[in-house]
């Protein structure tokens, strides 16, 4: 049996490490470091696509040992723009202001990069998000929680907002944080099977 591959998450995301963990993969971190403020991109799908570019290839490069990079970044589409982290609790109060009872598009960049030889396979994956409408009491609590500062649109489905969200039309774990399904076909790219990753 050969050695099993060693990947390598570039992302400080707990949620994102929750998900290749539940899938049976055991990544090493490494936080890209990457300034996300300093790119821009004509729409958000690419933007997304940039950003987890920009982190897989900032952690491939300092790797040496034929290590699998993945990097993703996600920001949330409403009325055309990119969403990212809120600033502070003031626009995360307006950013569910903005949100609850509408529908916006969770954009999620994946970028694989097999460090062995520079092959490199990258896509985005969407996934709309109903919102509620959670009263303005519900909404200052959240808030407060300060979850939603951590998080792109200022929301997550697995933690306190989760009974704000009415649904998701494609995959849940996109809006997560990672697409496992998609993942599985950018390492296929790169000749590489997500079973042979397997902890």
């Amino acid at each position: 049996m050969t050695d099993r591959r060693t990947l390598v998450l570039a992302s400080a995301s707990p949620a994102r490490l929750g998900l290749l963990r539940q899938a049976g993969l055991d990544p090493r971190v490494v936080v890209s470091g990457v300034d996300e403020d300093a790119l821009t991109a004509a729409t958000p799908g690419e933007l997304a696509l940039a950003l987890a570019e920009a982190k897989a290839g900032a952690v491939a490069a300092g790797l040496t040992d034929g290590e699998l990079v993945v990097g993703c970044d996600s920001v949330l589409e409403l009325d055309g723009l990119a969403l990212g982290k809120p600033a502070d609790e003031a626009e995360a109060l307006a950013r569910w202001a903005s949100m609850r009872g509408r529908a916006g598009v969770l954009r999620t960049g994946h970028c694989v990069i097999d460090t062995a030889n520079g092959r490199r396979a990258s896509a985005t994956a969407s996934t709309t998000v109903r919102f509620g409408t959670p009263d303005d009491a519900e909404v200052a609590a959240y808030v407060a929680t300060g979850e939603p500062l951590h998080v792109a649109g200022a929301f997550t489905l697995d933690g306190r907002s989760a009974p704000f969200i009415e649904g998701v039309d494609g995959d849940p774990g996109n809006v997560i944080g990672l697409s496992l399904p998609l993942l599985r076909t950018l390492l296929a790219e790169v000749d590489v099977r997500i079973t042979d990753l397997w902890a």
